[in-house]
């Protein structure tokens, strides 16, 4: 059987989401750490298989040229022998009908001949426009190989410095989810999920929602004081906290930080 959660009041509730938050809060400055790290080693590893793939279509197209020319060359071959054959069956012509065709024939084949010769041209010429291209190509892949490479080491030491760390709080979240009743978990993920900086629980800071920043009314501040219902931001739809609840000290109106005393030496007597 499944573990029953226990039902926990308002007030633990809040606790509970805001613990969450700032677990999660700590994962996502580790993660921040790597920067745009991880989105560049894509990119990277997208343009490398790119450049692949253009080699390979590359190669697969100068295959193709050099099987036409292959095929070009055994035409012209076949033709030549055409024109030898014709040739030796004019000395037997019986009359100009017969003479006429042989050498329209024999034209012809010569034609095929030129033709011929002038595709292998063309497709050498493709040929090694492809060859370039393809070298082009290797090189371009190698650099990216090596900047790969270098992004790569580079993500993987700040990972493995974040590791150890980024388990242990995504332990602890995990620990304190099971607390936490399903539908006001998914509601929260959803809220955290909608918002730009990922904080779906937020303490009033200043008469204002610590996410937004909008002013909250008195009488709204002194229900989310009371912790009986979880209350969220009108404006932003974040849960809101009171500073206590959140373990965070506020100063009184009017209160000034304490001032550092100037501590004046007296000069040593000689």
């Amino acid at each position: 059987m499944a573990k029953k959660i226990k039902e926990l009041n308002v007030e633990e509730k809040l606790k509970a989401l805001y613990q969450l938050q700032v677990t999660l809060s700590g994962i996502d400055e580790k993660r921040a750490l790597r920067g745009e790290l991880p989105l560049e080693v894509e990119d990277l590893e997208d343009e490398v298989a790119g450049l692949a793939t253009r080699i390979e279509k590359i190669n697969a197209e100068v295959e193709e040229l050099k099987t036409a020319v292959a095929q070009k060359r055994n035409d012209i071959e076949l033709a030549k022998e055409s024109v030898e054959r014709y040739k030796e069956q004019l000395n037997s012509v019986r009359n100009n009908r017969e003479y006429d065709t042989l050498t329209k024939e024999i034209e012809f084949q010569e034609l095929e001949i030129q033709l011929c010769e002038k595709k292998i041209k063309e497709a050498h010429v493709k040929i090694s426009e492809r060859t370039q291209d393809c070298k082009r190509a290797e090189q371009a892949m190698t650099e990216r190989k090596k900047d790969l490479d270098s992004k790569r080491a580079e993500l993987d030491e700040i990972m493995e410095e974040t590791r150890a760390e980024e388990e242990q709080l995504r332990e602890k979240a995990d620990d304190i989810e099971l607390r936490i009743e399903p539908r006001l978990l998914q509601s929260f993920k959803r809220i955290r999920k909608n918002v730009r900086n990922g904080l779906g629980v937020v303490y009033v800071q200043r008469d204002a929602c610590g996410g937004c920043f909008n002013k909250i009314p008195p009488q709204r501040q002194l229900d989310i004081k009371m912790h009986k219902k979880i209350i969220v931001c009108e404006y932003c739809g974040r849960i809101l906290v009171d500073p206590e609840l959140a373990g965070v000290k506020v100063m009184a109106q009017g209160e000034e930080k304490p001032k550092k005393r100037r501590t004046i030496r007296k000069k040593a007597e000689e």
